[in-house]
């Protein structure tokens, strides 16, 4: 990847929102030359989507999220990518990661409620031919998520004393 397009991602990253006209004027490049490398760079699929980091505390919403470590038996030809492949055409899986350690991969799922996770879990996920074993964690709380700290202020703990 250029230094163009190196540079634009990491403004992007800070602020999706960015328009091409500020990012040229940040970088000292036309705003076709930027425009043009952005529209070029969601071709090639480098940009993949333009996402919202919402904080879950602040909506009255009720959402369960979990992380899931899977243990699967990879395939011959294909290794972990076909079974990574099954798991993530569901709809609950927001994300999987190929992993070093005890576990293959890492499966981040989100539901209305726990039963709905688990439910996922036990009934889609952990019947799968090549799924070995599941662990399944649920996020209590989140701090901070893709950089951004997500409290107002940091918790009041009381003091241990010895």
């Amino acid at each position: 990847m250029n230094k163009l397009y190196s540079d634009i991602v990491k403004i992007l990253r800070e602020d999706s929102r960015t328009p091409a006209k500020n990012i040229a004027v940040m970088l000292g490049k036309p705003e076709k030359d930027v425009t043009a490398a952005i529209a070029d760079m969601e071709k090639r699929g480098i940009i993949a989507k333009y996402t919202l980091l919402v904080n879950e505390d602040k909506l009255d919403e009720e959402r369960v999220s979990a992380l899931i470590e899977v243990k699967v038996s990879p395939q011959f030809t294909h290794g972990f990518d076909s079974i990574a492949e099954d798991i993530y055409q569901f709809d609950e899986v927001k994300s999987v990661y190929l992993m070093s350690g005890a576990y293959d991969l890492a499966v981040f799922i989100e539901g209305r409620t726990l039963k709905e996770v688990a439910g996922f879990v036990s009934e889609k996920l952990s019947v799968m031919d090549k799924v070995l074993s599941t662990a399944t964690h649920f996020i209590l709380k989140r701090y901070k998520a893709e950089g951004v700290l997500l409290q107002d202020e940091k918790s009041k703990r009381l003091a241990v004393n010895p």
